[in-house]
């Protein structure tokens, strides 16, 4: 398929995509059955495969296609009623250092999943990557939604570039939110059992967490297949690629990112804060043990409704646990 035929194909996605959501919500609010309807479908996903789904066989790459599919979640950002807050809940939220570096990532996150997909041949797996692509794009709404009802202010975005090696920025992008997510699924719940945020704001902004569980499930299936299926002389350079963005991203992660805004002023971003966190979302003091159990215990949650046979991140989770063997066990409240 040409190029050009293939950006004509995503780009009927994308339009499909927000018609759907358009037909299904009519610019209202959903009831709440049909909320709690999709809600249910996003969280829970079986294979009618009977048997093991090989990583690389055509039965692996349908299973993690449809699943991707049949657990999307048909929320508007334009219709999510953000909850009034207080005073002191509005400072909370509007002093996060997170704002500018979280709209801007998701915005690297589309362009750089649309051009991934581009570059595909597989009309399945084409679709499937390009439908996350448009997800990233709806979170990036969703984030600008959100600062846009607490009036938080943000920088000025910088121009989003189409990368030259399709391969490695996807690979970045997905890699960066294994991580990201891992830690981010902790904070939140931190933040939902503390009453640090209201309820209603956190339950407002689940579904976005959810979906980024569905992400990186993919990003891990789509990890393997692509190693099961590419030449035998192609992997030592792929497994290069592979340690090369795991190093960038702790080079990435070291410090603070810093940017200067249109005005010359500089914007300090912390691009660690899913690992160092907790402290700006929770009212208790949690201590790195505790900070490790519940990450963990709610990556296994997230997880736990989607088929067994698709495979899980594996990195984070496992050096989380391998660090943990040496922590003494959290003293009871």
């Amino acid at each position: 398929m040409s190029h050009a035929a293939t950006s004509h194909s995503l780009n009927e996605l994308e339009a499909r995509l927000a018609g759907s959501l358009d037909d299904n919500l009519a610019g209202r609010l959903p009831d709440a059955g049909t909320v709690a309807a999709a809600d249910a479908r996003a969280r829970h996903w079986q294979s009618p495969h009977q048997g093991r789904l090989k990583p690389g066989s055509p039965e692996h790459k349908a299973a993690m296609c449809a699943m991707f599919a049949e657990t999307f979640n048909p929320y508007k950002p334009s219709v999510i009623a953000w909850p009034k807050l207080d005073a002191e809940a509005l400072h909370r939220i509007t002093t996060l250092p997170i704002w500018d570096i979280a709209v801007q990532t998701e915005g690297k996150a589309r362009l750089r999943m649309s051009a991934y997909a581009e570059t595909l041949r597989d009309p399945e797996l084409r679709e499937t990557i390009a439908r996350n692509g448009w997800e990233e794009n709806r979170h990036k709404e969703v984030l600008s939604k959100l600062v846009e009802a607490y009036g938080i202010p943000l920088a000025p975005e910088p121009e989003y570039v189409k990368p030259k090696d399709t391969e490695w920025a996807y690979m970045v992008t997905g890699f960066s939110e294994c991580v990201d997510s891992f830690f981010a699924f902790g904070l939140f719940e931190m933040a939902r059992q503390s009453g640090f945020f209201p309820e209603e704001l956190t339950d407002t902004f689940e579904p976005v967490m959810q979906e980024e569980c569905r992400h990186i499930l993919l990003f891990a299936n789509w990890l393997a297949w692509h190693r099961a299926t590419m030449p035998l002389w192609r992997r030592p350079w792929f497994e290069m690629r592979v340690w090369a963005v795991w190093v960038f991203l702790g080079w990435e992660r070291i410090g603070l990112a810093k940017q200067v805004d249109g005005d010359g002023k500089t914007q300090v971003q912390d691009n660690n804060f899913t690992v160092t966190g907790s402290k700006a979302v929770a009212a208790k003091e949690y201590s790195m043990a505790e900070i490790m159990d519940m990450c963990l215990a709610e990556n296994d949650r997230r997880f736990q409704g989607y088929d067994e046979r698709l495979l899980r991140p594996t990195t984070m989770p496992w050096l989380v646990r391998l660090a943990r063997r040496f922590m003494r066990a959290p003293k009871p409240a």
